[in-house]
């Protein structure tokens, strides 16, 4: 090559730059919004928080931290007592178990205290209906006797028919008072209830009982023993052949069931008062 030919070469050389190596790739840089460049983590963080949860996950979690919330209240106390009694000396263990056992002993007893008491009230209660019963059952019987109540049992009925008009009050009153000797515990004659104190008139040709005219026939229903009423008013020279001389005639029926249903009014004493306390 000629000397011509080597300048022109030079020349172009010192004209072309020299060779650059090719840069190394970088990464594209973010476009330019006005905030700084997030790190990874960064980014992590912003797309966890705040979470994103709905109303029911809320309400499970709320009831979760209260479970194990009350969980570990619960095992926490447990804890503490069962520590405390391993920590606890001898002496102290005996004096826990003598309080148990004091206790123990002071609820039996008020236990027993309160049974005996259940007991009492209940003999009381049962004393004071049987009282409260008796006392019925006596002012009945009273009642009977005295005519206020009526009274039903097995009796007779005696009948006399007076045609000739010849009965008379004594004669009546006999009968009663042989009926009453004969044990009659409650005697009616024509609806007119006969009582201690019953008195018996004549009033023409016909009676009174306690000033309650009464007309033949004569009906005496009479509560009390029948073997014993009926043979009382048949014996020789007893009521009935009296009756039977004045030309009466009787008739003397035995029942199962007598009722005397005429009452007396219940009359209060003048003078007269109860002398127990």
């Amino acid at each position: 090559m000629s000397t011509q030919d080597e300048t022109g070469e030079n020349r172009l050389r010192k004209e072309l730059p020299e060779e650059v190596p090719a840069p190394a790739p970088q990464a594209a840089e973010p476009q330019e919004t006005g905030e700084p460049a997030l790190t990874g983590r960064q980014r992590l963080v912003k797309g966890l928080w705040p979470p994103r949860v709905t109303r029911a996950q809320l309400i499970v979690a709320l009831l979760l931290f209260g479970l194990g919330f009350g969980l570990a209240v619960q095992v926490a106390s447990n804890s503490d007592g069962d520590s405390a009694l391993r920590g606890a000396r001898q002496e102290d263990l005996v004096r826990i178990l003598d309080e148990l056992d004091d206790r123990t002993e002071r609820l039996e007893d008020e236990k027993q205290g309160l049974e005996e008491q259940r007991d009492e009230l209940e003999n009381s209660s049962n004393q004071a209906e049987e009282a409260r019963r008796q006392t019925i059952e006596k002012e009945r019987q009273l009642g009977v006797l005295a005519g206020t109540v009526a009274a039903e049992g097995p009796g007779i009925t005696m009948t006399i028919q007076d045609t000739k008009g010849t009965v008379e009050a004594d004669m009546l009153l006999d009968a009663i008072q042989e009926l009453r000797a004969a044990g009659a515990e409650a005697i009616q004659v024509n609806g007119v209830r006969v009582v201690a104190g019953t008195y018996l008139t004549d009033s023409g040709k016909s009676v009174s009982v306690d000033g309650n005219k009464i007309n033949a026939p004569y009906r005496f229903k009479v509560i009390g023993k029948p073997q014993d009423l009926e043979p009382a008013l048949n014996i020789p020279g007893g009521v009935v052949q009296t009756l039977e001389k004045e030309q009466a005639t009787v008739t003397v029926e035995r029942s199962d069931k007598i009722i005397v249903d005429a009452l007396r009014p219940a009359e209060r004493p003048d003078y007269a008062r109860s002398s127990s306390q």
